[in-house]
This record gives C-alpha cells, sequence and structure tokens, in this order.
C-alpha cells in the first residue's frame, strides 16, 4: 500500500473508531452520524460545475492551439514520409530537424497547458471544497449532528446528507 493509501486508510479508520467512541460514549444517548460523498460534490455541486465551466472558458484557446499545432505536425510528418525518397538528402535532414524542434515545442507546451490547467483546477476545487464544508458545517450545527464523514468504506443510505449539501450550495435538488 502507498503512503497516501496508507495515510488515507489510516484516516478513515481513525474517522471509523471516532464514530464508535461517539456511539458508546454514553449508553443512553444516541449520536447523530452523517455522511458526505465529497466525489458527488465535486461532481455535482453547482459551484463545481461554475468552476469547471470557468476552467473551460479560461483553458479552450490554449487547448484549441495545441489541437491545432498537432495537426500541422501529423501533416508534416506524413509530407517527410512521402516526399522522402524524392527529397534531396540536405532538404529532408533539414525538414527533419524543423521536424524535431517543432515536437519539441508541442511537448514543452503540452507540459506547460496541463501543469497550469491542474494548478488552476486544484485551485478552483479547493474554494469548492471550502464552501462545501462550510455548508456541511452550518447543517452540523442547525440539526445537532454528532460527527459527519467524507470519506468512508460504506455509509448507509440513512445517513447520506449529500443532497441535503448539494441544494445548501445552490443545485435546488
Amino acid at each position: 500500500m502507498s503512503g497516501k493509501g496508507l495515510m488515507k486508510f489510516l484516516s478513515i479508520f481513525a474517522a471509523c473508531g471516532l464514530a464508535l467512541a461517539c456511539v458508546t460514549a454514553g449508553a443512553q444517548e444516541t449520536a447523530k452520524i452523517g455522511f458526505v460523498s465529497t466525489e458527488r460534490i465535486l461532481r455535482d455541486a453547482a459551484p463545481a460545475k461554475a468552476a469547471q465551466q470557468k476552467l473551460e472558458q479560461e483553458f479552450s484557446r490554449r487547448d484549441k492551439e495545441l489541437q491545432d499545432m498537432a495537426a500541422r505536425l501529423k501533416s508534416l510528418s506524413e509530407r517527410l514520409d512521402r516526399d522522402a525518397a524524392v527529397t534531396p538528402e540536405a532538404d529532408r535532414l533539414r525538414r527533419q530537424r524543423e521536424y524535431a524542434e517543432s515536437e519539441k515545442e508541442y511537448q514543452r507546451k503540452q507540459r506547460e497547458f496541463r501543469e497550469d490547467l491542474n494548478q488552476r483546477r486544484n485551485e478552483e476545487l479547493s474554494q469548492v471544497i471550502d464552501k462545501a464544508n462550510r455548508v456541511i458545517k452550518q447543517i452540523a450545527e442547525q440539526e445537532k449532528y454528532d460527527i459527519i464523514l467524507q470519506e468512508a468504506v460504506f455509509a448507509s443510505p440513512r445517513i447520506d446528507i449529500t443532497d441535503k449539501v448539494l441544494r445548501a450550495l445552490g443545485n435546488g435538488k
């Protein structure tokens, strides 16, 4: 198990232990437990959808440029292959160098695009998580939950409050 996987397992294990401790702490009192699916929040919440649209708008021009560049490289490669037999050696070597330089430039731009997109996605999703956590805390206080889990191997639909959180985030669901 990787370090990250082990940490996730241990945090889930600790949360389950905490939930069990809450349940057994008061023999006469029952703990109120809730569960929220972070995956559903990041996929279905209005702020998550707005963030995705924002990212698509922000990065669509660069994505189109990369697609155009890839098409030009493919065309250039096909032309090099097709004309290889009839092109003088010096021209062929020059064209191959130009192609190799263009391909390096494409790979660099593609790598920068992915890095920038991932950074912005993380920034946007962090904001969504912050909003969701504030809403979850508000629901917990209003409805007197003892604990709300966001990671679990299994959670009964009976304790799943994800729909409440989605509604509070503006989905009207």
